[in-house]
């Protein structure tokens, strides 16, 4: 997540990591980085819990958080990343898309596409053999041709 966020940094005004505990578990290199880059905003002990937006209204508005001690609350947005660690952060998708026994999100043979016609999946949440950046990378251009794709034929 630490280096995720720092390359988001590259394209994006402003980023921020929701993490739901209150320590990190990288590289204190790792978190270095992180804590320097003054494009990085930290959130502690909350996890998304829900997305709202339209796709035909511009997509993603907000993310609803939870905090550890089960208040939520809403941020403004207008993408959202997840860096799921060593076990597939999903369950906030409350079982709407098809997933695996371990929680990955399955997607169609040779696609991103998931279970739900217009919602795309790439990188470490489907990935359940590589698990690494260049693939995630690889992966993520994928699903952005396939959305574009898919936005265009919604035209």
């Amino acid at each position: 997540a630490m280096e995720e966020a720092t390359f988001l940094t590259k394209f994006a005004t402003n980023v921020t990591i929701i993490h739901r505990r209150s320590e990190f578990r990288a590289s204190k290199i790792m978190q270095k980085r992180v804590f320097d880059n003054p494009k990085i905003n930290v959130i502690w002990n909350q996890e998304v819990i829900d997305m709202i937006g339209d796709p035909k209204d511009g997509g993603l508005k907000k993310a609803i958080l939870k905090s550890s001690d089960g208040k939520q609350t809403e941020i403004e947005c207008d993408g959202l990343f997840l860096a799921i660690g060593h076990r597939p952060n999903s369950s906030f998708l409350n079982n709407q898309l098809e997933t695996d026994d371990k929680g990955y999100i399955i997607t169609k043979s040779d696609s991103t596409e998931t279970s739900i016609k217009g919602v795309f999946a790439c990188g470490d949440i489907q990935d359940t053999v590589y698990r690494q950046a260049v693939t995630a990378a690889g992966s993520g251009c994928m699903a952005a041709i396939e959305v574009e794709r898919y936005l265009e034929a919604a035209d």
